[in-house]
């Protein structure tokens, strides 16, 4: 596993664990006059967003650091979303928690190994398609059992 940065905040976390960082990618900004206003219409809704709120039972790899990862960048590239900045920490002695932002927002994760469960949350809007992150997770971490729920963010704007 690479390394690239050791936490030690000492504000209750215990025993530190590792954290990796990616630099981020450089967006070019867009005109305002060609900027999109990045809701989207979901199910007849105009909203700001769609929020999947995904639960995973009976999974596995889910201490894998690596693994995650890649899975996070495949969630993006089926959803059809922007990577702008991935974080991951691993603690010790198991259990991973990290965020994908997103131009479009993010997909962060918590995970469980000991129990087999990890807990996400994609949130996307403009024509990102976060649906599509639930195949990739239910194949990636072999789960048993996925509980999907969906907020529309932003609903009346």
């Amino acid at each position: 596993m690479h390394q690239n940065v050791l936490l030690r905040s000492g504000k209750g976390l215990g025993n530190p664990g590792t954290a990796r960082k990616k630099t981020p990618a450089v967006v070019a900004p867009v005109p305002a006059e060609q900027a999109a206003d990045h809701f989207c219409v979901r199910n007849g809704v105009k909203c700001a967003g769609a929020h999947l709120i995904i639960d995973l039972y009976d999974a596995e790899r889910l201490n894998d650091i690596e693994h995650i990862e890649e899975t996070l960048r495949k969630c993006v590239t089926a959803a059809k979303a922007t990577l702008l900045h991935i974080h991951l920490h691993h603690f010790q002695p198991t259990g991973v928690s990290g965020v994908a932002v997103l131009a479009e927002s993010h997909i962060s994760i918590h995970t469980w190994p000991e129990q087999g469960y990890a807990a996400l949350d994609v949130f996307m809007c403009g024509q990102a398609n976060p649906d599509a992150c639930v195949p990739i997770l239910r194949e990636a971490f072999k789960v048993k059992r996925i509980a999907v729920s969906e907020l529309l963010r932003g609903q009346g704007l």
